[in-house]
């Protein structure tokens, strides 16, 4: 909003400054500092009126260490999320941006979904929540308009050829040197450590480009569903969710400005996409909601995401990939989720295969999704969450370096 308002300023008036707003950097640090002092700010105020309405996790007994001590900690708590991530949004990025617009509707679908959940949870008692097919269905649905928008919006396009030879500013490209590379409506995507590394999903269809943007389509709805669940099983202990996340949106940000500035993607031999730099302001958002979040969500945690956040959290990552053309990143920079979720279905898995072979179910695991395993390690709560964020961050810096090492 205030790029709109600041931009006819400058340009009806003149106003001394107003030309600041112009500049990703600029917006995006406001964005980040606003959203840590929304999020530090008002969630203590959000705190306390959860606590009024006791709105509080019921805990079922596991057996964990420490488990029922939470027992009546307000939950709900990703309204502080969204409410930190969609504020600076909607005041600092261009709000006439297709990804952007796409970021937004996305973080709304989800928190409504969470949301849901949570209230069938809290207020009618319910400890299953909303019906497993239904948050399916949902995360379906975002899928599906995720990847008919980029299939179909003529303002999601891919220039292959990168101008050579002119002198930009760090963040503005003139129309003059924009018109030089051709525009593509293209199915490609982005793999890492490969020399040239893009994927076309139309070698799937034979060249057939109808069934490849239907396949893109699938690919969309398969990776929201994927990485929105990873996160809500990573949802387990205070803070883990929260801290691992914080690595994996500052690396999308960067790839977001990389991937939108026509002369580092050109270095970097990576596919330009116009106005995807606008994504920056979204992940400075949500990077600075996460941090601020981790204010009341660190041990012992005096609030809990609950699905609100951690659904959110998820499928947010997977459409900013999706904008980005890096979703086969996500199994690298998302390596946590991925490995969370994978305990799951092996748990589950083998505990089936043995219960009809043997006539007892075995387990791989002392309980899934992981972090459960190591809490019945007897190892403590903060230990594994710090480990498991120093992993976030260890594969975080892998994934930047598949920009260079292929």
């Amino acid at each position: 909003m205030f790029y709109h308002i600041f931009k006819h300023l400058d340009e009806a008036y003149s106003l001394s400054g107003a030309g600041v707003f112009q500049y990703i950097s600029f917006r995006s640090s406001a964005a980040i500092i606003l959203a840590l002092l929304i999020a530090i700010i008002f969630g203590r105020s959000i705190i306390d009126f959860l606590r009024r309405k006791q709105i509080g996790e019921d805990i079922r007994d596991l057996g964990l260490e420490g488990q029922l001590q939470k027992r009546g900690t307000p939950t709900m708590g990703g309204v502080i999320i969204l409410l930190s991530i969609l504020v600076p949004t909607l005041l600092f990025a261009r709000l006439d941006n297709i990804y952007i617009q796409l970021m937004l509707i996305s973080t709304v679908w989800l928190g409504m979904i969470g949301g849901l959940d949570d209230y069938i949870k809290v207020f009618r008692h319910h400890k299953e929540g909303l019906n497993g097919r239904f948050k399916v269905v949902g995360q379906v649905g975002l899928g599906l308009i995720v990847g008919t928008v980029m299939w179909l919006s003529p303002d999601i396009v891919v220039r292959d050829e990168h101008p050579k030879g002119y002198e930009l500013s760090q963040e503005q490209t003139t129309e003059q040197t924009l018109t030089l590379s051709s525009e593509v409506k293209t199915t490609k995507t982005t793999i890492p450590f490969v020399k040239n590394n893009e994927l076309d999903y139309s070698w799937f269809t034979f060249g057939d480009e109808f069934l490849a943007w239907l396949l893109y389509v699938l690919v969309a709805i398969l990776v929201v569903t994927a990485v929105s669940n990873g996160a809500n099983l990573t949802d387990g202990l205070d803070g883990l969710v929260t801290g691992v996340s914080v690595p994996i949106v500052v690396v999308l940000g960067v790839l977001a400005y990389l991937s939108g500035h026509v002369m580092y993607a050109d270095y970097l031999n990576i596919m330009y996409i116009p106005d995807s730099g606008e994504l920056v302001i979204f992940a400075a958002a949500m990077a600075g909601a996460l941090v601020g979040f981790l204010w009341y969500n660190s041990f012992p945690a005096q609030i809990f995401m609950g699905d609100t956040g951690s659904l959110s959290i998820g499928g947010v990552i997977a459409v900013f990939a999706l904008c980005i053309r890096k979703e086969l990143l996500l199994p690298v920079l998302c390596g946590i989720f991925l490995v969370e979720s994978c305990s799951v279905m092996l748990q589950v898995g083998y505990f089936k295969y043995t219960k009809r072979k043997y006539g007892e179910g075995r387990r791989i695991f002392l309980m899934s999704p992981l972090h459960h395993h190591y809490q019945k390690k007897s190892i403590f709560e903060t230990k594994i969450v710090i480990r498991f964020w120093i992993i976030s961050l260890l594969l975080a810096a892998v994934t930047l370096v598949t920009l260079k090492i292929r």
